[in-house]
């Protein structure tokens, strides 16, 4: 099959099996204060803040248009807006890492010893080629239009409280628009790289999101079976599908843009995935070792710990637990349930999960020369095991 038809298939599809979620967690969510110093680091190293990554797509006259209809969403509570506010201002830092990321990946391994003839060292811009920052730009904007199309806001749960039901119909559609729009531009991009590699490997990479989409386990407790039997390893798989696939795959395409050879570009896919990995349990972790309550919003019974302590407790007892979690109304005592998983060892496998992830990354750029963008890579994955 013809590589772009397969990346305008999958691309289609993610608008589709986004619909209805709520949660919008990818790379955005509450991380340790210290992984902001290191995000702004290891920005002047790769030349400019990566938060501009999108700047020109971000200005365009389409998107410009876009933007001056999602003005009367003001008022509600459609999460386009806040993943709009997002753009302008991201106070974690860390909205646009993955292409962080992959430009410090291309960076610290260099050029590569069998290049081309066609890759130059003059052509290098801060160490990176061209064609590896507008991989990190198309990155970014396969990220950044899931994002705005998990936001969309699945009507059967809408309430007054959200706002008008006209307004967040008008939201469902911006998202849909704005979203289609921001991959199309990344899948014009990706072509015109011209290595059929690269295409294939992206390609693979939104096939993986959209799997990652489909198989997630719904977050309510209604719709939580109870009675499933639910595994770390099994969570293991899925989050990386729809947490990790993308970083992973970028930054083995960087180094396949600069001609290394698979064992390098092996090597920067292990970053890619177990830094993913890290940070998804280091994200899922804060309601458990920074916060003093917990409420609908930030529980989730998908999160690493709560997956653990299922596993540990066993099915029966979990049940249990849940029961014994309940008001005298019967609604659920979040706060309650929390503290519950917290007297047993379900926090501290994942604390350990992390660290174990974030010392596979650490352990797989170690072959690459000692420079200030492995320094940079290396404080990152220390930061995500952090808390």
């Amino acid at each position: 099959d013809n590589p772009m038809t397969v990346i305008r298939f999958r691309l289609s599809c993610i608008g589709l099996l986004n619909r209805g979620q709520r949660n919008i967690s990818i790379f955005s969510n509450a991380t340790p204060s210290n992984l902001n110093k290191v995000v702004s680091d290891a920005e002047k190293i790769v030349g400019y803040p990566t938060s501009f990554m999108s700047l020109r797509c971000l200005l365009s006259d389409e998107l410009s248009n876009v933007a001056m209809h999602v003005r009367k969403l003001v008022g509600t509570k459609h999460p386009l807006l806040s993943t709009a506010r997002g753009f302008i201002y991201d106070s974690r830092n860390n909205l646009q890492m993955r292409g962080l990321v992959v430009l410090l990946m291309s960076k610290a391994a260099g050029p590569s010893q069998h290049t081309a003839s066609d890759l130059l060292p003059q052509d290098m811009v801060s160490g990176i080629y061209p064609s590896q920052r507008n991989l990190a730009e198309i990155t970014e904007l396969i990220h950044t239009a899931f994002l705005v199309h998990r936001g969309i806001v699945n009507l059967k749960e809408w309430t007054n409280s959200d706002g008008p039901l006209k307004d967040m119909q008008f939201g469902n559609k911006m998202s849909v628009l704005s979203g289609d729009f921001l991959l199309a531009n990344a899948c014009t991009g990706l072509a015109q790289l011209n290595n059929t590699k690269v295409v294939e490997l992206i390609s693979s990479a939104i096939g993986d999101l959209v799997q990652g989409i489909y198989h997630e386990i719904p977050n309510s407790l209604e719709d939580n079976s109870l009675t499933d039997e639910i595994n770390m390893v099994t969570w293991e798989e899925q989050t990386f599908l729809s947490h990790g696939a993308l970083l992973a795959k970028s930054c083995q395409a960087a180094m396949e843009l600069a001609k290394h050879d698979k064992d390098a570009q092996g090597l920067a896919y292990k970053y890619g995935k177990h830094l993913s990995l890290g940070h998804k349990l280091n994200s899922d972790l804060q309601l458990f070792v920074k916060s003093s309550s917990a409420d609908p919003e930030t529980f989730s019974f998908n999160s690493a710990p709560v997956v653990f302590h299922r596993q540990i407790v066993g099915q029966e007892r979990w049940c249990h637990q849940l029961q014994q979690a309940k008001t005298i109304g019967r609604q659920m005592d979040y706060t309650k349930l929390r503290s519950t998983i917290k007297l047993e060892k379900g926090v501290t496998s994942t604390i350990d999960l992390c660290r174990y992830h974030g010392n596979k990354a650490l352990e797989s750029i170690q072959c690459f020369p000692s420079s200030e963008a492995r320094s940079a890579l290396e404080n990152i994955a220390r930061a995500v095991t952090k808390f």
